[in-house]
């Protein structure tokens, strides 16, 4: 399959589905928590009750505003709500309040590694229920669904990308830098296993060479990144068998199933016009004037690809940067650090070496530790005066994160500020010279690299607790 895949270039957009993080419905005034009780967080007017009306919700229209400029959109002076008359199950109403032809953000795009991948729009929505199949509950074999209506009118924008992605790589990669977008804008939690960010796929490939798009086929509500990357793999191979064996691919929207790894076709795909959009006739459009946008512009938070830029004028590799943006919570940690005054490149060495390890180890974040910025600021200090070693600092700061002591309180506990007497650092290297007169011989005959083997000795004698340049300056003079 690899060498049939040179033949065809892939052609993939993606619509995401971020949930906004208002603490009441787009419409409504219930509430939008997680979990909640099945329909505990419903109203007249998510249930579409006769007669009720609904009521934009301003934070609504702020967060896609703030979105929109974060995603280098234009937003229209003018963006109204339309209904989307296709039937959902979980909607009461039995249509979706959407945005059709005037969204509120257009024509923005986001560079990932170089590459810009267009945004043809983003607009607000609300969100439909969900149907909960008595058969997963446990009944094999029941004939009917349960619905919860907490989520039906929960604030969703879709960001709709241009088809500009050739890989499930660029797909994924774009995936992320948009979830760590929205999270560091404060608009959306990003959590794909809670459905708070969804995916759909569009894939389709054509000939090398060719200017003509292939017939797409759209993968529905992907969960996490690595199933998005999986989810397009195989459908392109899916794709280029049918094509190879003379078939025709169909439009249709599919479904990943992550335990077989594999797409299903779920029904034909329909296009706009199968919608039977008409203007919203409950709610007036909305004029969003300048002085809005620019006021909302004036709050702009710093955003992850100014972040990473700003790490790596501090001396950072690109790697490290990256990582450390990646994981919002642990670049939030960094910048405290690096306001209380740390040398950038000693506080990213813990950050990126027994830090980064621990959480990952243990599955958690950089928040579910007793680790305080203040404290690894301190335990740096220490460092630096020599009053400790590097190696004691990485030995002491998993304790930290478990138990929130200070790092001078685990010091002097523990009698492990550094050595720095030459007297008696040059007593223990004497020491070892002596129990070692084969490899005092051999460096003597020129194997000078066995200066690393003494000098370990005596650090593993001293605990670690020995200036490690006074060690090397004092058995380099002894060695001769």
């Amino acid at each position: 399959m690899e060498s049939l895949r040179d033949k065809y270039e892939v052609v993939i957009g993606l619509e995401v589905h971020a949930q906004l993080k208002t603490k009441s419905k787009i419409f409504a005034p219930d509430g939008t928590e997680f979990g909640k009780d099945p329909n505990s967080e419903t109203s007249p007017i998510t249930l579409g009750m006769p007669g009720v009306l609904p009521v934009l919700n301003k934070e609504v229209v702020n967060m896609g505003i703030l979105t929109g400029l974060a995603l280098n959109c234009e937003i229209p002076a003018r963006c109204k709500f339309d209904r989307k008359q296709y039937f959902y199950p979980d909607l009461p109403k039995g249509y979706q309040i959407s945005q059709y032809d005037e969204p509120i953000c257009v024509n923005g795009h986001i560079d990932i590694k170089g590459k810009r991948i267009g945004i043809t729009r983003a607009h607000l929505e609300e969100d439909a229920g969900k149907l909960v199949h008595a058969g997963a509950a446990g009944l094999a074999g029941s004939s009917y669904s349960l619905v919860d209506l907490n989520r039906a009118g929960t604030p969703l924008l879709e960001i709709v990308s241009e088809p500009d992605m050739r890989s499930a790589e660029e797909a994924r990669a774009y995936m992320e830098e948009l979830r760590n977008i929205v999270r560091y804008i404060g608009v959306c939690d990003g959590n794909l296993e809670e459905g708070s960010m969804r995916c759909d796929a569009n894939i389709s490939i054509m000939p090398k060479g060719s200017k003509e798009f292939g017939t797409r086929a759209e993968i529905k509500n992907v969960n996490s990144f690595s199933a998005l990357q999986r989810a397009i793999e195989y459908e392109i191979d899916r794709q280029i068998e049918i094509v190879e064996d003379g078939g025709k691919v169909v439009q249709e929207t599919r479904l990943w199933d992550d335990n077989t790894r594999e797409t299903r076709s779920m029904r034909g795909k329909e296009d706009a016009h199968d919608y039977r959009y008409f203007p919203e006739p409950d709610l007036m459009p909305l004029e969003i004037s300048r002085e809005w946008v620019q006021e909302i512009k004036d709050k702009m938070p710093e955003l992850p690809e100014q972040k990473r830029q700003r790490y790596m004028g501090l001396g950072l590799s690109e790697y490290d940067a990256s990582v450390i943006v990646e994981q919002m919570g642990l670049a939030l940690f960094f910048d405290k650090v690096l306001e209380l005054g740390a040398t950038p490149k000693i506080a990213v060495n813990f950050i990126m070496g027994e830090i980064a390890a621990y959480l990952k180890e243990n599955h958690i974040e950089i928040t579910d530790t007793k680790l305080t910025p203040e404290n690894l600021v301190e335990l740096i200090a220490l460092i630096e005066k020599n009053t400790i070693s590097n190696n004691i600092g990485k030995q002491i700061i998993i304790d930290m994160m478990k138990d929130g002591m200070k790092a001078s309180e685990i010091v002097e506990k523990r009698g492990l500020s550094q050595i720095s007497d030459e007297g008696a650092i040059k007593e223990v290297c004497q020491k070892v010279v002596d129990a070692n007169p084969e490899q005092v011989e051999k460096y003597r005959g020129g194997k000078v690299q066995l200066l690393g083997f003494f000098v370990g000795q005596v650090m593993k004698e001293t605990k670690g607790r020995a200036n490690p340049k006074a060690v090397n300056d004092l058995m380099k003079e002894i060695l001769g």
